[in-house]
């Protein structure tokens, strides 16, 4: 929401905006903008009928007293998501949907455009080194990149963000059951695919990962859209470097993993789709490193590295564990993954986790009670967590202190550490733990 605020402020608007809690880095961003609210809390006295547009965001409920208002006024509401399209409902739309790699795609794309020199607007969820808004809307792009985000619009808007964003270029990365609080079935998480791809606009295009089963079904329910396959780029490691095969020529990338081969080559055939050649691409995206908290590098020594990820379903835990064992063959693997989310902690998903991270040496697991207590969810027992994930490698912990002390007391020669969570681990500093063990 911050960044949609300081994006319309660029392009001239007036902005104001309310919230019951602000943090870093929104509250220096908004303030560097001139637009961080003078007073924190709801106000209805700061709805009037001078307001053209009211934009909300899922941290305001639906009892919210300047909603209440908005709508006692009869102002025009929009969902964060309704209001990008209204932003942008004379662009070229590529939206980038699925259960992982949105965020990843949609960074290589920005990195491409920027590097060949293509103005675009777009919207990406996650900080990307070099950009100082993940929001841009001008009147003069003709083409928008959307990361198609499948939760709630709002808390008044219980339709997924990207069922409104009508795209003419859409990709899907894969299905895999995520956000069980919304949608309780896996059927009724994959409906919410095939009524996006209903969506595309009349002669758009659909490129989708070709291994995903679900995709490959709910490929063809459209005859008046081009539908385009796509698996992974050919590439190997040589000397600890990812070297991509393409057309009988080769190509660095910084990016490692099936997955990110995957990502890369779908986010090749989007740029194919809006006429930028493969070999430009590629060149192009040489040197992205990643998005923030997207198997970021912390820390590293001579003989080790410590990756964070912000890898919490299945699908994400057992791609991102796989990827650094493979880059890091002949090194031992030290994964750690928080149980955070609704759905990571809910004893009717956890079977989910079955077998996801048999790639690490080690794979220590933690969740904390308070939590589970807090989401108000049956408690669970470490037993019932290990035989959930499976595997002599797991390892329970319920204390992240004593989670960080055991991972001071490894020597860290020829091991890696990988720290997977939406969260923090309880307040773990990932900074210090690097500072600490891999310096």
């Amino acid at each position: 929401m911050h960044n949609l605020a300081i994006a319309l402020k660029r392009k001239g608007f007036e902005i104001s905006g309310s919230d019951d809690e602000i943090f870093e880095p929104s509250k220096s961003r908004l303030e560097r903008e001139g637009i961080l609210p003078g007073l924190i809390g709801w106000n209805a006295e700061n709805i009037d009928e001078s307001i053209d547009a009211v934009v909300l965001g899922m941290h305001a409920r639906a009892d919210n007293p300047e909603l209440a208002r908005a709508k006692e006024l009869g102002l025009r509401i929009y969902s964060y998501p309704e209001y990008i399209y209204e932003q942008t409902k004379n662009k070229t739309r590529v939206v980038i949907g699925g259960s992982h790699g949105k965020t990843t795609i949609t960074g290589i794309l920005l990195h491409a455009m920027k590097k060949l020199g293509k103005d675009i607007d777009y919207m990406v969820g996650a900080q990307l080194e070099g950009m100082d808004c993940m929001v841009k809307l001008t009147d003069e792009a003709d083409v928008v990149i959307l990361e198609g985000d499948e939760y709630l619009s709002s808390p008044i808007d219980r339709r997924p963000k990207f069922h409104l964003y009508k795209p003419h270029i859409a990709i899907l990365t894969g299905v895999a059951w995520d956000h069980i609080n919304v949608f309780p079935t896996f059927e009724n998480y994959v409906e919410q695919f095939s009524t996006f791809v209903d969506l595309i606009e009349r002669n758009g295009t659909l490129i989708y990962f070709e291994e995903d089963s679900e995709l490959r079904q709910m490929a063809n329910r459209r005859d008046d859209v081009s539908v385009i396959p796509y698996g992974q780029l050919k590439s190997e490691i040589r000397n600890g470097q990812t070297i991509i095969h393409f057309k009988g020529k080769e190509y660095q990338s910084e990016l490692f993993g099936a997955h990110n081969m995957a990502n890369l080559r779908g986010a090749m055939e989007i740029c194919r789709a809006l006429e930028i050649e493969p070999s430009d691409f590629l060149i192009a995206i040489a040197d992205f490193t990643g998005a923030s908290k997207r198997l970021e590098k912390v820390g590293e020594t001579d003989s080790s590295v410590f990756y964070k990820d912000f890898a919490h379903a299945p699908s994400k835990l057992k791609a991102t564990t796989s990827a650094l064992k493979e880059q890091f063959p002949n090194r031992e693997l030290i994964a750690c993954m928080e149980l955070h989310t609704f759905s990571s902690l809910n004893k009717k998903f956890l079977p989910q986790y079955e077998g996801t991270m048999t790639k690490a040496d080690r794979a220590l697991i933690y969740f904390s009670p308070e939590v589970v207590e807090h989401k108000r969810l049956d408690s669970l027992s470490e037993e019932e967590v290990k035989k959930a994930f499976g595997g002599a490698n797991v390892e329970i912990f319920t204390d992240s202190k004593a989670l960080l002390t055991e991972l001071r007391s490894i020597n860290w020669n020829e091991k890696n550490l990988l720290m997977m969570s939406s969260g923090n681990f309880d307040g773990i500093d990932f900074k210090e733990v690097a500072k600490e063990l891999f310096t």
